[in-house]
């Protein structure tokens, strides 16, 4: 069909993106410095747009027609005309198809060519002279969407932030060599969404799925060059659209279909987003979305060189958080996200290059301002890592009210405690207890503070404890990839071991380093699989590894096994004891005229520690007792949360500790609930231990005792 064969009107320049209206379709783009827009419509199956459409109508720097004849599962994409002069930072090149930013589905994959460059790439390679090749044969599609769903009385789970529990996953990693799903679910939205799947994060004790990234997302053209994929994700090219790759069926529907299941079993659903940086990369990146709309407004220049980029993510390049426009794309697709795709929340990759405004981290940015006061976004879970690579990037603990964090600093404390380091047990303390040195004095809460041991970006829980250094070799970069200071010690030998004391060591320290993400204040993330052993066989930045190195093995061995039942007894007891997810921190002193304090730090003699026994280089073991009848707190309908005191033994040193346990409260009666030095967690002596008496701690294990003098009603028990 050619232009005379289509009806155009003038439409509207408001909603952007292409909308069905059950009618007709229209379509919008911002530029602001294009001088003319033509609408290309495709065939399926078609190397070439069959018709080219001027957008005749502009207002307010959008372009706009209406297609009273376009239909839900037309193929579309854009031209856009401009100057091409990088120096002034336009790079408009209409020889170059160019993606919807609003498009909510992409079809078809990138096929990498030198005609997706915008310049001349070769031996001469140069940004100035604009590359007159046309890119449409090698370009994804994007498609018009019928966003109709049948959602019936889904809801949101809404569980309170003190009662989370995160897993974070891989939507095809996580299936893929899963047997108890079908073959052609395996690695999808779909896959997630069947009942072996369901039911595991049930018996795992999970509240919430973080999904690594699933707007669509490219790989890169060096990584195809090697045979290999950006299997994480953090390379976005569409933030409406889910990835085609992940989806069983090739519709949209599949990824609400997973959301609503996992909805209806009580778990929440928060994507990781990359609204930090695009697939385009730096100036020598290629042409497909962003770059050619409009170069200038969607990204950070710099200022004394407008062909280069600001690049606070090493990634290339920086969207510009200055721009109306760009705060709009951002907040249209979280809000699109949330309303439409009925997710419950997002984690921001990077997310202190959301806050500059200049050049410093800005921590009450617009972007921060507008979702404060945003009536839907606000009330969505928000998590920041709050890093980025720029200057003054590391922001933990700066992030407005509203925002919890990943907490770098709970990850490095606990590794190196657990190393065995000393001079470490101030910082531990303040991470068990939820970071209040971080988060008090701005007025938030515990559960600002995410903690977490490992996260994808990594080494894996069973790699941390059996590798000293990175393994990277498979990523093609010669092992200079990755993070060199991980904090990891291997027990001994480096890599895989066949010694019996070497491999009860690794797990004793798996099972330290996950009942001690448990039991302390603020919400626990999960790396998927390490409930399980999973490893990557040192490699800690597998993201281009789409194989066996990164996905789940569900097979278990005997060690694994108990690993496993060991993780869903740790939740569980999080879960039993509220005293365990406090929603306030501790004050450390007594209340309500209670003779005894809310906390109190223990020496292994059994008296509380003073100042000094803080500073003592060689001191690898604490005791924490935690008050259970000074709470303070109160649940939703305004009754007291009690619970029973509980009494945590950390040992990390090399040799058993005999520690008394206290004087107080008197005639107490003990009971062990988990002592990681045993592989289930459990010890083979039922036994309770009373005020006063020695208990055997091992080295390098902790124990979580309970006192069972007395019961004491519960609120919010399992």
């Amino acid at each position: 069909m050619n232009v005379a064969d289509w009806a155009v009107w003038p439409g509207t320049p408001y909603p952007l993106g292409a909308t069905w209206d059950g009618e007709g379709v229209n379509f919008a783009l911002f530029s602001e410095h294009a001088e003319k827009v033509e609408l290309c419509l495709f065939e399926p199956g078609q190397p070439l747009e069959n018709t080219r459409i001027p957008m005749r109508w502009q207002t307010d720097q959008v372009f706009h027609c209406y297609l009273p004849e376009a239909r839900p599962g037309q193929l579309y994409g854009y031209r856009v005309y401009g100057p091409y002069d990088p120096a002034a930072g336009h790079r408009f090149n209409p020889h170059k198809l160019l993606l919807d930013p609003y498009a909510k589905s992409l079809i078809g994959n990138v096929r990498w060519s030198d005609s997706l460059f915008g310049y001349t790439v070769g031996e001469a390679e140069d940004d100035e002279v604009m590359d007159t090749r046309d890119s449409a044969a090698g370009m994804p599609r994007c498609e018009v969407v019928d966003t109709a769903f049948t959602w019936g009385d889904d809801r949101r789970p809404a569980t309170p932030w003190h009662d989370t529990i995160i897993y974070e996953l891989h939507v095809k990693g996580f299936t893929r060599l899963n047997e108890q799903v079908h073959p052609k679910l395996r690695g999808t939205y779909a896959g997630l969404a069947t009942a072996p799947v369901i039911a595991y994060l049930k018996r795992l004790g999970v509240t919430a799925v973080e999904l690594m990234p699933v707007h669509s997302f490219l790989d890169d053209r060096r990584l195809v060059d090697l045979g290999l994929k950006n299997y994480w994700g953090y390379n976005t090219a569409s933030y409406f659209s889910p990835e085609t790759r992940y989806s069983a069926s090739g519709q949209i529907n599949e990824f609400k279909t997973m959301v609503k299941t996992l909805h209806s079993a009580g778990i929440e659903v928060i994507l990781d987003v990359v609204y930090n940086h695009t697939a385009e990369g730096n100036h020598l990146g290629p042409t497909l979305s962003f770059r050619g709309i409009d170069n200038s407004a969607y990204y950070r220049l710099l200022g004394d060189n407008r062909a280069h980029y600001m690049d606070y993510t090493g990634c290339g390049n920086t969207l510009n958080m200055q721009h109306p426009r760009v705060l709009q794309l951002i907040m249209d697709s979280l809000r699109y996200w949330v309303q439409e795709m009925h997710v419950d929340g997002f984690r921001f990759d990077l997310a202190s290059a959301l806050a500059r405004e200049l050049h410093e981290v800005d921590r009450l940015g617009a972007f921060f301002d507008i979702i404060h006061q945003d009536p839907i976004l606000s009330q969505v879970k928000l998590i920041a890592e709050p890093w980025d690579l720029g200057e003054g990037g590391y922001q933990v603990g700066n992030f407005p009210v509203g925002w919890t964090e990943w907490n770098g600093r709970y990850r490095d404390s606990l590794r190196a405690y657990w190393k065995g380091q000393g001079e470490v047990l101030g910082d531990v303390a303040f991470r068990l207890t939820g970071s209040s040195d971080l988060y008090e004095s701005s007025g938030r809460r515990p559960y600002a503070s995410i903690n977490f041991v490992t996260c994808h970006d990594g080494f894996t829980l069973a790699d941390l404890v059996s590798y000293n250094d990175k393994h990277n070799q498979a990523n093609g970069e010669d092992n200079r990839d990755g993070e060199s200071h991980n904090l990891s010690w291997n027990c001994g030998v480096e890599g895989p071991s066949d010694d019996p004391k070497i491999c009860a060591l690794r797990a004793r320290q798996q099972r330290n380093f996950l009942a001690t993400l448990f039991f302390s204040q603020g919400i626990p993330m999960l790396l998927s699989g390490d409930e399980r052993g999973r490893s990557q066989g040192g490699n800690n930045n597998a993201y281009c590894q789409d194989n066996e190195i990164s996905w789940l093995n569900w097979a278990l061995n005997e060690e694994q096994g108990h690993l496993l039942a060991f993780t869903q007894h740790v939740i569980q007891l999080r879960k039993t004891h509220p005293a365990l997810r406090r929603r306030h921190f501790f004050q450390g002193r007594s209340a309500m005229g209670a003779p005894v304090k809310d906390l109190v730090w223990l020496k292994p003699d059994g008296l509380e520690m003073q100042d000094a026994d803080w500073e003592q280089g060689y001191a690898r073991s604490l005791g924490m007792l935690i008050a259970g009848d000074l709470f303070e707190e109160y649940d939703e309908r305004g009754r007291r949360v009690q619970d029973n005191d509980l009494l945590l033994l950390m040992n990390s040193g090399d040799e058993p500790i005999a520690f008394r346990l206290p004087s107080e409260p008197a005639r107490t009666r003990w009971e062990v609930l988990l002592d990681t030095h045993f592989p289930r967690g459990l010890r083979p002596d039922q036994r309770a231990f009373h005020t006063q008496e020695i208990y055997p701690l091992h080295e390098r294990s902790l124990v979580l005792l309970c006192n069972v003098s007395r019961p004491v009603p519960r609120v919010n028990g399992v």
